[in-house]
């Protein structure tokens, strides 16, 4: 499954497949949320993964207008959806166990749609904008 998650909202855009995530995933992502019709701009924030730096995303993100903001290695904090993604593994994965596949996707699934209901409270603490800056800092060098 791949995302994107409004920092605002806490509105949740997802792409689903049975194999893996690749480039074209990360297209059919772009696609999905060009489809929306914001009339805002769209930023994405994304991971250093080969398959979304690639031409191919590059590409659909400028013919659909979506800026691609690439985050430092080694940054999921940064990185809202992998706090998202940190608690559907708490909610559905922990502990639990599934007779057969179907029953796991559907558990991320109705985990995922419940973002703006049930899950709104414990997630608008989890899915902060509050970060700390430095305005001056300072590095020893030894």
């Amino acid at each position: 499954m791949l995302g994107a998650l409004h920092a605002i909202t806490h509105e949740v855009i997802t792409v689903t497949n049975f194999t893996y995530i690749n480039a074209e995933s990360v297209c059919q992502l772009l696609r999905k949320l060009g489809a929306l019709g914001l009339q805002v701009p769209i930023t994405l924030v994304l991971d250093n993964a080969r398959y979304q730096r690639c031409a191919l995303v590059q590409s659909v993100a400028d013919t659909l207008g979506i800026e691609l903001l690439y985050l430092p290695a080694y940054s999921p904090n940064l990185n809202f959806i992998e706090r998202l993604w940190k608690f559907v593994k708490k909610q559905c994965l922990y502990s639990k166990y599934y007779t057969d596949f179907s029953a796991f996707t559907s558990a991320i699934e109705d985990c995922l749609a419940q973002t703006q209901t049930t899950h709104k409270q414990a997630l608008n603490s989890l899915l902060t904008l509050n970060f700390q800056s430095f305005k001056k800092a300072q590095s020893l060098t030894i």
